[in-house]
Order: C-alpha cells, then structure tokens, then sequence
C-alpha cells in the first residue's frame, strides 16, 4: 500500500498515511505482539457494491538503519460481513482477540483475531437485537461481556454461555429515548449517553433503571445535540469522558453530579470552552501519553488530558484550562480513532477520503 508522510518539528509528530481502497467506517489497534510487528483492524465499505468488511493489516517498522523509517502496511486478512458495520471495538488477549462489530442491521458479530498465523474467524453473533443502527457497544476487559446501545432506545447485555451468546434487554425506552455511545465503567457498571447530551449510569447489581443520570439542561436551552462517544479512565472511574454535537467535550464527575466540567463546545458564557471543532466530535479517548513529567501528580480534581477527532476534520489533545494542540486539520471528516495502549505515542486514524494515517510523536 502506498505511503505518504510528513513531519512537524514543532509538534514532534510523525504522520504517515495509507490510501485505501474503501470507505473506512472505524478502526482500532490490535495487541502488539512485538515491536516490529502490529496489527490495525478496520471496519470497511465499498459504496459501489455496498459491501462491507473487517480487515487486518499487518504495519512493519523498517529497521533503524534503513533508508527509510517508514511503516509498511500489508493486508493480512479479510471477511465480508453481512451488514456495514457502526461500531467496532477490541480485547485486549494478545494472542487471539475478540473483535466485537455492530451492524446498521441491528446485529452483533463477534470474531476472533489469530494475530500469530494472521487469521481472522466468525465466532458467533446475535441477530436483531436492535432495530436499526446500533449506535455503540463496548467489550469488557477480559472479553466475556458485551454491552450495546441503539438508536431505538435499548440497552442490551450479551455474554459467552455455553460457547453461545446470550442477549438480556437492560432497557427499552420503546422509541422515546435514543442513545449514541456506551463504555463499560467496571465488570458490572457501564454509562450510555445520547440525546441532550444526557448520560446514565447502570449497576447490574441493581436493575430496573440507571442508578445516576446527568441531564443535559446546561445548555439552558442555547442548544440540543447527542453524545457520540463515551471514554472513562480505569484509574478515576468517577469521571466520565465525552464528545457529542457542535464540538462539545465535556466530563461528568459523580462526585459533583450537577454541573458539567466543560472542556470543549457549547454552553453559556460561563461553561463555554475553546474547541479545536465546530462540528460533530465523533471520537474521544483519554490520552495516556504527554510530554509532561507531572501527569501523575494531576489532581483528582482536575481532567485528565484527551483526544477528539471530528466531522470538520480535526485531531487535537485536550487539556483541561490549556489550548487545544491540534495534531491534524484535514480537509474531510475524521471518521474514528484509536490510541495504542501499549504505545500510547502512536495514533491510527481513518480519513473519510479512503485513507489512513498513522501519527507517531516522540
């Protein structure tokens, strides 16, 4: 696949980028196996033949005394799916990793990664468990659970049983609520957001309902918008981290539950914050790695520092009360983003135009 790369000094940011030969509708990092071998999964289409699928690339580092330090990205394995999919997330086994994708059909697929031999194989799925998009899911740390929210208004558990999946409705909001995002919080709590930039915090250990809510209503009215994407951190998992509608970003701190920490977007004068973006934040994620030799003394009372990226084509790192450091400005949207855990100095990206690109900063 062909490469093209740039630099900035200032930024300390090597970008690389892939064209591709599909529409990119998400992405993620697989385990790292070694230093020089990794692994990327993406979630494609193909707007002419409306096909979709999931795809492992294969990205070698060239030695250091190459002529060139340029990856290298080879296709490693393919699957068609049945249906596009909306949401792709990953385990974190780094030998075979489960790879959990939701349709626009309103199914689960789950698959599994042979990242040694570079195979890829269909392990189960659950079939119109939501009607229409699943909006988000997430997989638990060790793999076993997966939770999912729809634009139709439900929430969903599904879980390993029997060498089977198992789908439970959490909750039904029979189309009068609509939910955009969900991240797992704990083995048995997970937070959902959607519209009015609203989220909820579910306790499996005590069903019926969310056990916290944050209503979106500090906007007064200025704006109506949907949380898009949901990240909590696993060493403050009071904090909830997230990016919706006109730029927004903002934290939900249980502790003080009524009032938002805004770090980017809308809000009255008193809650508005500088944003990279005017549009629809479509990714966010805590981001581990920063050139400052204090992160660990943060207060608690302040947010951890974060990544978007966005509909008008932005990637930036966000710091509570800091400037935005935008990493990228493109001239199409950033469809999604991923932040490698082991090597959290690397970022992959997809690019509406057909394309990835991958950012190393030093």
């Amino acid at each position: 696949m062909a490469v093209i790369t740039s630099s900035s000094s200032s930024q300390q940011l090597q970008v690389h980028r892939f064209p591709q030969n599909n529409y990119i509708d998400s992405l993620r990092w697989l385990p790292q196996l070694s230093a020089f071998h990794r692994h990327i999964i993406l979630a494609t289409f193909n707007s002419d033949s409306s096909n979709s699928s999931l795809q492992i690339l294969n990205l070698t580092q060239k030695a250091s005394n190459s002529d060139s330090n340029s990856p290298e990205i080879t296709l490693q394995s393919s699957l068609t799916t049945p249906s596009r999919i909306s949401s792709l997330k990953t385990s974190q086994n780094p030998n075979k990793p489960l790879i959990a994708a939701s349709t626009f059909s309103g199914d689960l697929l789950v698959y599994k990664a042979d990242l040694v031999n570079g195979s890829l194989d269909f392990v189960n799925s659950v079939k119109g468990f939501h009607s229409g998009r699943v909006a988000g899911i997430d997989v638990s740390e060790n793999g076993s659970e997966f939770v999912s929210v729809g634009e139709d208004g439900r929430i969903n558990l599904v879980s390993f049983v029997g060498g089977g999946l198992s789908s439970k409705r959490v909750f039904d909001g029979n189309g009068l609520v609509s939910y955009g995002a969900v991240k797992w919080a704990s083995p048995v709590e997970f937070v959902s957001g959607g519209l009015g930039f609203s989220l909820q915090w579910w306790d499996q250990r005590r069903p019926g309902g969310p056990v916290s809510q944050f209503k979106g209503n500090w906007t007064h009215g200025s704006t109506s918008g949907i949380v898009h994407s949901i990240d909590i951190h696993p060493s403050r998992k009071h904090t909830c981290l997230a990016g919706g509608s006109s730029g927004t970003v903002f934290a939900w701190d249980l502790r003080w539950q009524q009032q938002p920490i805004i770090l980017a977007g809308v809000g009255n004068s008193d809650l508005s914050a500088i944003s990279p973006s005017e549009s629809d934040v479509w990714e966010v994620q805590y981001d581990n790695y920063t050139t400052s030799s204090n992160y660990r003394n943060i207060s608690e009372s302040r947010v951890l520092p974060a990544m978007i990226c966005s509909e008008d084509g932005i990637l930036a790192v966000i710091e509570q009360g800091e400037e935005p450091v935008e990493l990228l400005a493109e001239p199409c949207a950033i469809n999604s983003f991923d932040i490698d855990r082991q090597n959290p100095s690397d970022i992959v990206c997809s690019l509406e135009w057909e394309s990835i690109a991958i950012l190393t900063r030093s």
